[in-house]
């Protein structure tokens, strides 16, 4: 079995490169001149995405070839007060640039919008929101050239006080979701509300692959075991063009389970991928840390002491 690694969105080790750079309202209303006030939001943007460049190229040098880009890389696109300013003009080359790099070096990349996405929500009002934010995420990938399909990860959303009904009312909300929108999303369960029985419900009957939080489970497992539905995650994966993704990280300490901790525990992602190897071809495995990168490097350095390991470069491995 093929194990990939990744990681999110911004790098410890490379100096100056946030992808995340960013104007609040407030400040751009305190510009008096509004039109100086979008040249601004579209230098930060094309800021965003050169570092999103200097990333890549950090993560090329490393054999890192899966990555989770930022949300946050255009400021305030999707500001009631800015409707009407085209964003992806300004900033088409160097989305193209990317597109190009991520093809050439064979990468993975996709999004994880943040959690004011919520598609279950009863307020129609925040339903219109989370599909703007998402309308935003397929405009970037088509302007890298990047096909949108199992591309960006959401949690189910709210539980409202009746998990049941928000259950369902995301089934019913799926129906006002553009087709193109739905096939870009993929489904985690969370740490909190939704088990993965609860996501496992949702991308069997609507056809959303199932991304596994393992660290999520561990405190969110409900009446399941994880093992016992596995086959089902897999399942949901078949007609995906891109190989199973799950996410990995470690509980920061025993008081709070829930904050992920600095660095990956190696036994605890072991006892995963023993649990399920043979049953996938590969995996490509989200690293959630604190220390981004460098938990991806420091994780890779202690896999060389681990029976049955085999490196295939700086970032992947065969899992005999």
């Amino acid at each position: 079995m093929i194990v990939r690694l990744g990681y999110v969105a911004m790098s410890v080790h490379l100096k100056n490169a946030s992808p995340s750079q960013t104007m609040t309202y407030t400040q751009f209303q305190k510009l008096n001149d509004r039109e100086a006030g979008i040249k601004k939001l579209e230098r930060i943007s094309t800021s965003n995405l050169q570092n999103c460049l200097r990333l890549l190229k950090h993560n090329k040098g490393h054999d890192i070839s899966f990555f989770r880009f930022s949300s946050k890389l255009i400021p305030l696109a999707n500001h009631e007060d800015l409707q009407g300013w085209n964003f992806i003009r300004p900033i088409r080359p160097h989305l193209a640039e990317i597109g190009k790099y991520v093809a050439d070096n064979n990468m993975r990349v996709d999004f994880h919008p943040d959690h004011f996405v919520i598609l279950n929500s009863p307020d129609q009002d925040i339903l219109k929101t989370s599909l703007k934010t998402l309308r935003m995420h397929e405009m970037l990938l088509k302007g890298m050239n990047i096909p949108p399909t199992h591309r960006c990860v959401l949690h189910v959303g709210g539980g409202y006080k009746d998990k049941e009904q928000a259950l369902e009312r995301f089934i019913y909300n799926w129906g006002f979701i553009p087709t193109s929108i739905q096939r870009m999303l993929m489904l985690e369960n969370d740490d909190k509300t939704f088990t993965i029985g609860d996501t496992l419900y949702l991308g069997e009957k609507l056809a959303i692959p199932v991304v596994f939080d393992y660290h999520h489970h561990l405190v969110n497992a409900g009446d399941w075991s994880w093992k016992e539905q596995w086959q089902r995650v897999v399942h949901t994966w078949e007609d995906s063009p891109l190989p199973i993704k799950m996410h990995i990280s470690s509980p920061r300490d025993e008081k709070d389970r829930r904050a992920h901790a600095d660095y990956i525990d190696i036994d605890m992602f072991m006892t995963f991928l023993r649990e399920i190897k043979g049953s996938v071809t590969q995996i490509d495995c989200m690293i959630e840390a604190k220390r981004k990168d460098d938990a991806l490097f420091q994780l890779m350095q202690e896999l060389k002491n681990v029976d049955g390991i085999e490196y295939i470069d700086g970032a992947s491995f065969y899992l005999k």
